[in-house]
């Protein structure tokens, strides 16, 4: 039996103990009107943490990004110190195990509610396994997102770099990479610029470089990829955000595709064309990952 925790996330004038705001229940309990607007507008946000053995990795940064999809979103403050509580007790009160996530969903509450409210519930996900994904690599294909790479700074509504509830596009594009006989996707901008996957930020090492993709064309800021980054650097190498395009992986000495469950899952092919897959790297940077106390 799964356990969920519910808790109201907002900010509130009179501080009291977070904790006291926890709710914990069978995760196959009601819980969500049918009125959220998370589940009948999308109208929300989301975070999925990794967790290993028992520690959820990267939680800070994962919890700032969710205040900056908030704000996009124009929903109201959000209590972080709380939602941290409710990570920690669902990762408590249920199974352990070696490798788990965490799924943080906060919405903007009940259609039509006159006072401004969100909802938030905090659930555990079983790892899927993604060992054969770490060692021998992933298949993707490049697909057109429909926009040019300055859609963020152009049309700001689009919400491009916020964790949205929306997600029918990225599981359309996931299912149409299956199609091809991919295993994920490379969106690419309408003007040819390489910007992240519908679930991983990309990630390519050329010479005694290692680059991603450059925030500000509207991809989401990686928590995954800004922990490789120490590590890359540990290792000697200079790291940077940069605009890259199609022909950047086929100069790359590695690729990678990195996200909070799976890790850093290298790029064997793009479209078929055969990548450079650089295992021990890719060993040594999942060992780091994994041994993440924070």
């Amino acid at each position: 039996m799964k356990l969920a925790v519910t808790v109201s996330p907002v900010e509130l004038d009179a501080p009291m103990d977070g904790t006291d705001r926890l709710i914990v229940a069978e995760e196959s309990a009601t819980h969500v009107s049918v009125r959220d607007l998370g589940l009948t507008r999308g109208d929300g946000i989301f975070e999925v943490i990794g967790v290993a053995n028992g520690v959820p990795q990267a939680l800070a940064a994962h919890l700032r990004r969710l205040s900056w999809s908030a704000a996009m979103l124009d929903l109201p403050p959000l209590d972080l110190a709380t939602i941290e509580a409710a990570v920690r007790k669902v990762i408590d009160v249920n199974e352990p195990a070696p490798e788990l996530g965490v799924k943080i969903v906060v919405t903007r509450g009940i259609e039509g509610d006159a006072a401004p409210s969100a909802s938030c519930w905090v659930t555990v996900i079983d790892s899927l396994g993604f060992e054969r994904e770490r060692l021998e690599g992933i298949a993707v294909v490049t697909l057109d997102r429909g926009y040019p790479h300055d859609i963020a700074a152009r049309a700001p509504w689009l919400l491009a770099g916020a964790k949205t509830l929306s997600y029918a596009v990225n599981k359309a594009a996931l299912r149409e990479a299956a199609r091809r006989g991919a295993d994920d996707v490379l969106f690419v901008s309408s003007d040819g610029y390489l910007l992240e996957g519908p679930t991983s930020t990309l990630l390519l090492r050329i010479g005694n470089r290692v680059l991603t993709p450059a925030t500000a064309q509207g991809v989401l800021p990686g928590t995954t990829q800004g922990s490789l980054f120490d590590f890359f650097a540990d290792q000697g190498l200079v790291t940077a955000q940069a605009l890259l395009r199609p022909a950047d992986l086929a100069r790359a000495d590695g690729a990678w595709l990195a996200s909070s469950v799976r890790l850093l899952a290298p790029i064997r092919a793009v479209d078929g064309e055969q990548q450079i897959v650089d295992n021990d790297l890719t060993r040594s940077a999942n060992d780091f990952l994994l041994a993440r106390t924070s």
